[in-house]
Order: C-alpha cells, then sequence, then structure tokens
C-alpha cells in the first residue's frame, strides 16, 4: 500500500511524533502527578482530530491536572 501511496507512511510518522512530544510535555509539566492511563484517556476520547486541535486539548488538560 505505500507503493500506491507513498504519502502515508509520512502522515504515520509525523503522528506519532507529535504523540511523543505531547506526552512528554505533560510528563514534564505534571512530574509525578502524570497519570498514563488519564493521559491516553483525554487523547483518544474524542476520536480523530486534526493534531493542532489535539495538541491544543493536551495543554488545556495538562492546564486542568495542576
Amino acid at each position: 500500500r505505500y507503493i500506491a501511496n507513498p504519502g502515508q507512511a509520512l502522515a504515520y510518522k509525523v503522528g506519532q511524533i507529535n504523540l511523543t512530544r505531547m506526552r512528554a510535555e505533560a510528563e514534564h509539566a505534571l512530574g509525578e502527578h502524570f497519570d498514563i492511563k488519564a493521559w491516553h484517556a483525554q487523547i483518544l476520547t474524542d476520536g480523530a482530530l486534526p493534531m493542532a486541535v489535539l495538541d491544543a486539548k493536551n495543554r488545556r488538560w495538562i492546564e486542568a491536572q495542576k
């Protein structure tokens, strides 16, 4: 399938990089109070979102956890 649509692999990689960055940002901001299950729940609860929207949602969640 990558031969037919080579940009697909790039889209997955960009998503992985962004999610890894968002998780690291949350872990750094919350320290020992970071809850991986709660983080996953808030990331997945609204389904597929554009990365910019998901990033803003992640930052709001971090602030709400402080």
